[in-house]
């Protein structure tokens, strides 16, 4: 039974080392900034500064999204999202609303989501009335 125990400790901790040695992109934390991020040619992520003296995440995310609009006014498809970054976090636009993480290649979290309309929400703020 101890040999059973000590082998599934061995095992969770060589998942945990694995686990600290995948690549762990992480976004500037430059106060007020927001960032779109593009990626080089050589894949490597490059922070072009958007906009200064951001107070909170969600404007940094609004001023991308704005971005995106305008980018698909122009003409440009836009099928693959776009990625922004604000105080060391991420910020992922995608279709289904707006995710944020801390890494590149990390979780992602729902900040905000699109309404029937496109406009953006905070997750459970429009209740959906059923048919009739």
């Amino acid at each position: 039974m101890k040999k059973i125990v000590l082998a599934a400790a061995v095992l969770a901790a060589s998942g945990l080392v694995l686990a600290g040695c995948q690549k762990q992109t992480k976004a500037p934390f430059e106060s007020g900034v927001c960032f779109h991020v593009a990626t080089n040619k050589d894949k490597t992520l490059r922070f072009n500064p958007v906009s200064r003296n951001v107070t909170q995440l969600e404007e940094c995310a609004a001023t991308l999204e704005g971005m995106r609009i305008r980018f698909v006014r122009l003409g440009q498809s836009n099928n693959r999202g776009m990625v922004g970054a604000y105080q060391g976090s991420f910020i992922f636009l995608e279709k289904e609303g707006i995710y944020v993480g801390q890494t590149y290649e990390g979780p992602r979290f729902m900040s905000l989501v699109r309404t029937g309309d496109g406009r953006l929400a905070v997750p459970g703020a429009v209740r959906r009335v059923p048919a009739e």
